[in-house]
């Protein structure tokens, strides 16, 4: 008797959790507000990993509210130019844009710092410096005046240094060169006779096809296969010094993330860190495989010769200084990040160098 007493009580209280379980759901997806967004992204369809990031995030959004937080995404071009992304999100034409700041260094060369700057930090360190070492405040101080909250959305890693017609042995080789090239580097290597010109990802191949550019930087081999550039330049360079571990940011416009409900504000949190981690692993992931296809066809991959890098990185410094004697929104970034820049390069040197310094050596003997 008391063994039939239990299982009757005990599907009694099963049947109650159940329907309590079945009620519960619904009742907290209708306290959420539906709304409805757009997202303006710079980069073309094609390049799945970078247009990609705004997929998962948007995917994310969704599947963290019961489709009640919605955010269509649009490539460029759709709504507005690649390079237009961070005005579209100022002015309202949409709530929010996925992009890489150092786009809009001719509003102000601060915004750079979001993205990277020259002989900058690595992937972990940008991480670091954004999560940990207060880039995240410093930079969304500085956006107040642009009306844009910024959240970390993707990294590449460290890029290559892109696709030239001819070889590039000395410093003198750079003069005259009609370079795409995003961001501060232009501007370091116009004093090297470098001319510089900011491209969107998806107008460069034509460009280095009608020889209007003689060379162009993009990302790494998986984008730059896609993109076709080995097919219009021979001599593939590395590293990009420029873009040491550069990020992806959603810019959102200020006065809509302030008018977001702090549930869906974490959403976006949520939903940008888990592209951003996505955004490097593919790359990680894809990029070997791109680059023995890409040698294999033809390419040549090239270092940098010293020269190049150690004058590069001279004018870099020039640059700094000057941009931060006449711009105290630069300065004030600028004096704090380079003295974090310092201590993770500092750190780097113990562990992470040496290991992977060993390693390369034990690769390149085919020891591995």
């Amino acid at each position: 008797m008391q063994r039939r007493k239990f299982l009757r009580t005990a599907g009694v209280g099963s049947a109650a959790v159940v329907t309590a379980g079945t009620l519960a759901a619904p009742a907290i997806a209708q306290s959420m507000p539906e709304i409805k967004w757009r997202l303006a992204s710079s980069f073309p369809k094609s390049l799945d990993t970078l247009f990609g990031a705004a997929e998962t995030f948007s995917k994310y959004c969704a599947d963290m509210t019961d489709n009640k937080f919605q955010i269509r995404v649009f490539a460029s071009g759709e709504i507005v130019p690649g390079l237009q992304v961070a005005d579209a999100v100022q002015n309202g034409t949409v709530e929010m844009g996925h992009t890489a700041s150092y786009y809009y260094i001719g509003k102000d060369p601060t915004f750079a710092f979001d993205t990277a700057i020259p002989f900058g930090l690595n992937a972990r360190q940008q991480d670091a410096w954004m999560n940990w070492g207060g880039g995240r405040d410093l930079v969304n101080e500085f956006y107040k005046d642009y009306n844009i909250y910024s959240v970390p959305c993707g990294n590449t890693g460290c890029q290559m240094g892109g696709w030239f017609r001819k070889e590039i042995k000395t410093v003198d080789d750079l003069k005259g060169l009609k370079m795409r090239i995003g961001g501060f580097a232009g501007q370091v290597l116009a004093p090297l006779g470098l001319v510089s010109q900011q491209i969107a990802g998806g107008e460069i191949y034509p460009a280095l096809e009608k020889g209007t550019i003689d060379a162009a930087e993009w990302v790494g081999p998986y984008d730059d296969q896609k993109l076709g550039f080995n097919k219009v330049a021979q001599f593939y360079y590395y590293p990009g010094w420029w873009e040491g571990g550069p990020q992806l940011s959603n810019f959102i416009n200020l006065a809509k993330w302030n008018e977001l409900p702090k549930a869906y504000q974490a959403v976006i949190e949520a939903a940008s860190a888990k592209a951003h981690t996505q955004m490097i692993a593919k790359y990680d992931a894809q990029n070997p495989k791109a680059l023995r296809e890409l040698i294999a066809a033809g390419t040549k991959l090239m270092p940098f010769p010293q020269a190049v890098m150690e004058a590069s990185l001279a004018s870099a410094n020039t640059l700094y200084a000057e941009t931060s004697a006449k711009n105290p929104k630069f300065k004030k970034i600028f004096d704090q990040w380079k003295q974090f820049r310092a201590e993770e390069v500092l750190w780097f040197r113990v562990a992470e160098n040496t290991f992977d310094n060993f390693m390369a050596r034990q690769s390149a003997g085919n020891k591995l």
